[in-house]
């Protein structure tokens, strides 16, 4: 083929940690075997290497391909991909499908080389290429439900599931027959899959710091303050080599690996979703399973002690507390608030009394700095739950039916589409003008937004925009107090429109 009709391509390879025989190699060589057979010259490699497909964050080679795409820069007509999977496996599928779209918007074809359809746009390829990006997300839920079974199997059994041994202690691998093989340095890991590990007692001056950390705290009443300015003036380190802190020793005094105790699943993180803290009863717990350093009695008491100390204050001890700390430093903060050993910690304060600047109010305290947009944002998050079921009312009282998900808010009108409902705080500038930043849920891919604009005060709803996807596929907008044709277009005074909208939606659903 002449030089000047060659096709120019880009092609783009991933290997995530759980697919080795995925690497980036065999799927160069596949792509170059396609690429041949169809006279395409790759010009252009974009490779994310032990990057996992369920999201684009950290995906640096991706990220920039769709930034050369989308600035033009990119000189080739073609991106080359080994299969569908490879190309991500987002839990959501229309995310996988816009950033295809993003490719072919911009006149730049995707193909998947080992996929057994042509990326052609037909009907046959839109179903499959649906289907592929579905399963793709499937097998990563379904890989990690199976992971999870298999890691609480293992608690359960005794052996260690990831993590670091901690001071005092130190994590020994064993074989199929728990038979001790070596212990592991900070930084080693098992190498065959039939090993296991477990904890075992550190070094004899570890273990008796360790103990001796329990009884300056329960029998001699020590904070834990106290312990770690012991602990540092005595120079000894933690097991990372660094000074101690009032929260390093507290780790140490309400963990459960000290008993002997082997405890899974504090934290979730599936999925990379966001991490959270899980309640006591979804916690994997085998009692028992290595060796106590601490004796029982000792760390249930330690227990039973910080238990009390967090127990439940009544608003006047918190106030009191607070209105001290505050005639003590002069000024307060939340920083400072959770520092101390005999006060609620800040979020504390937030929940019982709606905020810290209301519980900083209540004992005639002003901080420095202008905290009233706290207040706002606050109040704004109150009123989106309001707003929301006020529309879900208004809509099933025109006769459409609807589905709320608790976790989203997202709205589903007669099962036919989708709309999100979200609040746009109003900013004035130094000049005085009035600016309201709109910011689309790009995660729940509604089909309209119904955005509210709100006063200059940010306490009542100045108007509202009902902005369809497909018109702005974007994170965000800005707003001025006046605004051009376009957006004019989609202003409303109230939900009227949207409300004929869904009634409409139902008479058509009901035909």
């Amino acid at each position: 083929m002449d030089e000047h009709k060659t096709v120019r391509a880009a092609q783009y390879v991933r290997m995530s940690t759980e697919h080795q025989k995925y690497s980036t190699e065999n799927q160069s060589d596949i792509i170059a075997r396609y690429a041949a057979q169809r006279g395409i010259s790759i010009v252009k490699t974009y490779a994310d290497e032990g990057k996992s497909g369920l999201k684009l964050d950290g995906r640096e080679a991706l990220q920039k391909m769709i930034e050369d795409v989308e600035s033009g820069c990119a000189n080739f007509s073609i991106i080359l991909v080994y299969d569908v999977s490879r190309w991500g496996r987002f839990q959501n599928a229309d995310e996988s499908a816009y950033l295809e779209y993003i490719c072919t918007r911009a006149g730049i074809a995707v193909h998947y080389c080992a996929e057994q359809f042509e990326n052609d746009g037909s009907l046959t390829a839109t179903i499959i290429k649906s289907m592929k990006r579905a399963m793709a997300g499937e097998y990563s839920r379904e890989l990690s439900a199976k992971v999870f079974a298999g890691q609480c199997r293992l608690i359960s059994l005794g052996f260690r599931q990831g993590g670091m041994a901690g001071y005092g202690l130190r994590r020994r691998l064993v074989d199929e027959h728990r038979q001790p093989k070596a212990d592991l340095r900070t930084g080693e890991h098992k190498s065959l899959q039939t090993d296991r590990v477990i904890l075992v007692p550190g070094p004899m001056e570890e273990v008796q710091t360790v103990r001796r950390m329990y009884r300056l705290f329960v029998e001699e009443g020590r904070s834990e303050r106290e312990i770690a300015a012991m602990l540092n003036l005595e120079g000894i380190p933690t097991d990372l080599g660094r000074p101690w802190t009032r929260g390093t020793v507290h780790q140490i005094l309400t963990n459960e690996k000290y008993v002997g105790n082997n405890v899974f699943n504090r934290v979730s993180f599936k999925l990379k979703k966001r991490r959270v803290r899980n309640p006591p009863d979804m916690l994997v717990r085998a009692a028992g399973a290595f060796e106590a350093i601490v004796a029982p009695d000792l760390f249930f008491r330690a227990a039973a002690m910080i238990a009390e100390r967090n127990r439940r204050f009544t608003e006047a001890e918190m106030l009191d507390g607070l209105k001290a700390l505050r005639d003590m430093q002069g000024h307060l903060s939340a920083l400072m608030i959770d520092e101390q050993d005999d006060l609620p910690s800040s979020s504390a304060y937030r929940s019982r009394f709606g905020s810290l600047l209301r519980a900083y109010r209540l004992i005639g305290y002003t901080p420095q700095r202008d905290y009233r947009y706290v207040e706002t944002n606050r109040f704004l998050r109150e009123l989106h739950a309001d707003l929301v079921s006020d529309t879900v009312q208004s809509i099933e009282g025109v006769g459409a039916s609807i589905v709320r998900d608790p976790a989203t808010d997202l709205l589903t009108i007669n099962g036919e589409f989708t709309a999100s409902i979200v609040i746009a705080r109003c900013l004035q500038t130094a000049t005085g003008s009035l600016r309201w930043k709109v910011r689309f849920d790009t995660g729940l891919h509604p089909d309209i937004t119904i955005a509210i604009r709100m006063d200059a005060e940010n306490r009542s709803v100045l108007d509202y925009y009902l902005l369809p996807h497909l018109d702005f596929p974007v994170e965000r907008i800005r707003m001025q107090e006046e605004n051009g044709l376009h957006l004019d277009a989609y202003r409303v005074d109230n939900l009227d429109p949207f409300l004929n909208l869904t009634t409409r939606s139902n008479i058509r659903r009901a035909a």
